[in-house]
C-alpha cells in the first residue's frame, strides 16, 4: 500500500479509502443493497491487513449501523491510533425539528451520537456531508471548531457542494481563527468531472485534500453498460447521476483494461489516482474481489495517451449530487 499526506496536513492515510456505506442492516435506513455484520467483518479485516488504514462513514448510512459494524470490526481487528477513522453528519437522523443539518445543535449532538456508535472516543476526520443553507456558516465552522477543541475530532472536512461555498466556508474559518477544512468528498469520476471546473483547482490552490466518492460510477465503470446489478436496480439515486451519453466512456475503459489485461476497475481508479489533486479515493466493497482490483489500482500507471484516450469522449453534466 502507498500513502499520501491529506491535503497540507501532516496526516498519512493509504491512497485507497474504505467506503463504508455498504456495510448496514438492510432493515434500517433507505439502503436495502447493504452488506450485514457477518459479511462486512471480513472485508474490513481484509483491507486492514493489505495496508488500509483510511475508512470513511456516516451517521445517516443505514440508520447508524454503519458505524456500529465499523466501530465494532476495528476494536477486533485493529489499535485505534493504527486507523484513521472519518464519519459524517448533515442528514437526517430524526423526525421533526433539528433532526438534520448542520446547526450548532445538531453538530454537538450527533458528533456524540457517532462517538458512542463507533466505539470511540474521536474520529480523525469529521466531515460536513452537505451544505446547509438554512444555518449561518459561522454557526457551523465554530461548532466544527469547538468539536476539534473539545478533543471529540483531530480534522474537519467537508463534501459535495459548490465551490463558492466551500470557498466561503474557508474564508470564514481563517477569518474567526477557527480549524480549517482539510478536505473536501466530492463526486469526481470518469463519468462525472465537473468538480475539474472550479472544486478542483480550488483545492489544490488551498492544500485541500480531495477524497473523491462513487470514484466507480455506482460500478458503472467496473461492467458493460447493460449490466445491471442488485444496487443499481434499488438505488434510486444512482440512477440520476448518469445517462446513456456515458456509454461510450466506459467502451473506451473497457478497451484500456483489455489490452492492459486488467480489470475495468483498476483502470478507472488508476486515472482517478493519476490526478495530483486526489489524495484517495473512497471505494465502496461488498465482496473481497472488489478490494482486490482497488488494491491493484493503485500500482497501475497509465501512459499519457491511455488518459486522453480515456478522457476524450466525456460529454459535461448537468451539476449532481449536491
Amino acid at each position: 500500500m502507498e500513502y499520501a499526506r491529506l491535503g497540507s496536513t501532516g496526516l498519512e492515510v493509504s491512497r485507497i479509502c474504505l467506503g463504508c456505506m455498504s456495510f448496514g442492516d438492510p432493515g434500517r435506513g433507505n439502503h436495502p443493497w447493504t452488506i450485514g455484520e457477518d459479511a462486512a467483518r471480513p472485508i474490513i479485516r481484509q483491507a486492514l491487513e493489505a495496508g488500509i488504514n483510511f475508512l470513511d462513514t456516516a451517521n445517516v448510512y443505514s440508520d447508524g449501523s454503519s458505524e456500529e459494524i465499523v466501530g465494532r470490526a476495528l476494536s477486533s481487528f485493529a489499535r485505534r491510533d493504527e486507523v484513521v477513522l472519518a464519519t459524517k453528519v448533515h442528514g437526517r437522523m430524526r423526525e421533526g425539528p433539528n433532526g438534520q443539518g448542520l446547526s450548532r445543535r445538531a453538530i454537538l449532538s450527533e458528533i456524540d451520537h457517532s462517538l458512542r456508535r463507533l466505539g470511540t472516543d474521536y474520529v480523525d476526520l469529521y466531515q460536513i456531508h452537505r451544505f446547509d443553507p438554512r444555518t449561518p456558516i459561522e454557526e457551523t465552522v465554530e461548532a466544527l471548531h469547538d468539536v476539534v477543541k473539545a478533543g471529540k475530532a483531530r480534522y474537519v472536512g467537508a463534501s459535495s457542494m459548490y465551490a463558492w461555498q466551500f470557498q466561503k466556508m474557508l474564508h470564514v474559518a481563517e477569518r474567526h481563527g477557527w480549524t480549517r477544512f482539510v478536505s473536501m468528498q466530492d463526486h469526481y469520476n470518469l463519468l462525472y468531472r465537473e468538480e475539474e471546473r472550479e472544486m478542483l483547482p480550488l483545492c489544490s490552490a488551498e492544500g485541500i485534500g480531495v477524497i473523491p466518492w462513487s470514484p466507480l460510477a455506482r460500478g458503472r465503470l467496473t461492467r458493460s453498460w447493460h449490466e445491471t446489478t442488485e444496487r443499481s436496480e434499488t438505488d434510486e439515486f444512482g440512477k440520476r447521476l448518469y445517462g446513456d451519453g456515458d456509454r461510450a466512456v466506459v467502451e473506451r475503459v473497457a478497451a484500456v483494461a483489455d489490452r492492459r489485461g486488467v480489470s475495468q476497475a483498476e483502470v478507472a481508479l488508476a486515472w482517478l489516482l493519476s490526478k495530483p489533486v486526489v489524495t484517495a479515493p473512497i471505494i465502496g466493497v461488498t465482496r473481497p474481489g472488489q478490494l482486490e482490483a482497488a488494491l491493484a489500482a493503485v500500482s497501475l500507471e497509465l501512459d499519457p495517451s491511455e488518459v486522453a484516450e480515456l478522457e476524450a469522449p466525456y460529454e459535461p453534466h448537468a451539476v449532481a449530487g449536491h
